[in-house]
């Protein structure tokens, strides 16, 4: 991996956003679940899909707080266009998504 400046590290927008609606994704190569997630008043409302169904259903996701790229382009995914890129990692199973460990305000920018 190559080394990259912290004026690079801020160019990429991550914000803190919350789960407002959760749906299986059943057109997907790969099970997943589509999101829609709430940046709050100055960025909106996104739409992603990600492939968390290891350790997430989509009613286990609805209020939940995530982090978010979302200065990304819009990427189509099957029949449905990402808009932004929810965070995570893999554990042996899967993916485990990214969150604040205490509440914050929906778009706080990651820093």
């Amino acid at each position: 991996m190559s080394e990259i400046t912290f004026d690079d590290f801020m160019k990429v927008d991550i914000r803190v956003g919350r789960v407002t609606r959760a749906e299986p994704f059943p057109e997907a190569r790969k099970p997943a679940i589509k999101m829609w997630v709430d940046f709050g008043d100055d960025i909106g409302e996104r739409k992603t899909s990600a492939q968390i169904t290891a350790h997430y259903t989509p009613e286990t996701l609805i209020g939940r707080q995530v982090m978010g790229v979302i200065n990304f382009p819009p990427r189509q995914i099957g029949p449905f266009m990402s808009e932004v890129l929810v965070l995570g990692a893999y554990d042996e199973t899967g993916v485990v998504l990214i969150a604040p460990d205490k509440e914050l305000p929906l778009g706080a920018r990651m820093c």
